[in-house]
């Protein structure tokens, strides 16, 4: 087994067999950078709506290497900015219906998946956030979903559980799974894949690429934490890096004691956020932030291994549930994060854009492919209608207050949690 795979996930899967590279110039009515969640879902629904559209995916290594293949597997209704900060902004209505249609997005993955033959080990068993200390309690006691100690330990069987904060809202799954079976899925519907494609610069109606040049109607950029490595989007977005383990299939004695019975995905109410599922093959995948941020938004191999966030992790894992567990797999990878962690999607003078997830990107990327192909075909939906649609966050500071501001909020943040851990 690999302690260096690009991720649990894409190692279980065994050997790939990649799709050609771009073999050089061609035209398209979409070209859509990026064969992760955001770019798949794009050209699936726009293929599903309109078969006679010429569609290109364009992928610099394959579909599902970046965070798409790496993630914890949560597809969940979690939205960054919470529900009360949008009302402010965009009305109650709006900011409801925003988080309803990522509600909603958690059943779609689900009933895509099933009606094209993708087995992602879908299970929506919901999700529970542990409330394990009192200043943690104090803040969740009024939350929406939250329930008693003894309701949450049913849930999960954690050491030291207060109450815990639960939603329906949330499956878990194998998320390279997903990515590799909508990638055929979206084929099978007449969707050009080429990768091994770099693209360099986007513009409108054209994206150049190290293999070729794609000129199109329409392009979409969708290339969430790699988005900084394009040419003219540095400070678009932050890539800031998640890392996770995988251990060992548990034994049975350990599941009857820890529950999790229908594979609810869990965290906890520290502010330094810690993600975990049980996956279908009986191991805790189980990761968390941390991780610094890397000085001019560089992303490199050897950022996904920070060995002292691994230990960390695996302590938080002994510290949750009295284990010490055998670790089969550390890997990690960028997230794409926003100047004011508002995910957006839209379409303007012929250029599409979906992402800034944040980390919640399994349904929100389904919600905003559905979107995006909402916008391209000229339809007028409620999704379009969403506060996210056409939001523009400001870009990030020029280096070095970029590098310093991003690290010292990560370190603040450990800090309160540790204030947390400490006070009565």
């Amino acid at each position: 087994m690999s302690a260096t795979s690009p991720s649990f996930w894409l190692d279980s899967l065994g050997p790939l067999d990649r799709r050609p590279a771009l073999p050089g110039d061609r035209t398209a009515d979409v070209a859509i950078v990026g064969g992760g969640y955001t770019g798949l879902w794009t050209a699936y629904y726009l293929a599903k709506a309109d078969p006679t559209l010429s569609i290109v995916v364009l992928e610099a290594e394959y579909c599902g290497f970046g965070a798409s293949g790496r993630n914890g597997g949560w597809a969940s209704g979690l939205f960054p900015v919470a529900e009360e900060k949008l009302a402010r902004r965009y009305g109650g209505e709006r900011a409801a219906a925003m988080h309803i249609a990522l509600g909603d997005a958690v059943d779609e993955v689900g009933r895509v998946a099933a009606a094209e033959g993708i087995d992602c080990d879908y299970a929506k068993g919901g999700t529970i956030s542990l409330v394990r200390s009192p200043a943690q309690l104090r803040r969740a006691r009024s939350a929406p979903g939250f329930v008693g100690a003894d309701e949450a330990r049913a849930i999960c069987g954690a050491n030291d559980v207060l109450g815990g904060v639960y939603s329906e809202h949330c499956a878990a799954l194998h998320p390279a799974k997903l990515a590799r079976g909508l990638a055929s899925a979206a084929e099978r519907l007449g969707v050009t894949i080429h990768e091994g494609t770099r693209a360099l610069r986007i513009s409108r109606g054209t994206v150049v690429t190290d293999h070729g040049t794609v000129r199109a109607g329409t392009v979409v950029r969708a290339l969430e934490g790699y988005t900084a490595a394009l040419a003219g989007h540095r400070r678009r977005l932050a890539p800031v890096y998640s890392l996770m383990i995988a251990t060992e299939p548990l034994p049975a004695a350990f599941w009857d004691r820890v529950g999790l019975a229908r594979r609810e995905t869990f965290t906890d109410e520290r502010r330094m956020v810690i993600y975990g599922q049980r996956t279908a093959d009986d191991r805790l995948a189980f990761g968390g932030r941390g991780a610094p941020y890397h000085f001019g938004s560089k992303i490199r191999p050897e950022y996904d291994r920070v060995p002292e966030v691994f230990e960390a992790l695996r302590r938080t894992l002994g510290e949750l549930f009295d284990i010490d567990p055998p670790i089969a797999y550390r890997w990690g990878g960028p997230l794409g994060i926003p100047r004011d962690w508002m995910p957006s999607v839209g379409l303007r003078d012929g250029i599409g854009w979906s992402g800034g997830y944040v980390g919640d990107g399994v349904a929100a990327a389904n919600l905003g492919g559905r979107t995006l192909a909402d916008l391209i075909s000229g339809a007028s939906t409620e999704r379009t209608g969403l506060p996210w649609v056409g939001h523009r966050s400001r870009r990030w500071e020029p280096e070095p207050a970029r590098w310093l501001g991003i690290n010292v909020g990560l370190r603040a943040t450990a800090l309160l949690d540790a204030w947390d851990r400490r006070a009565a």
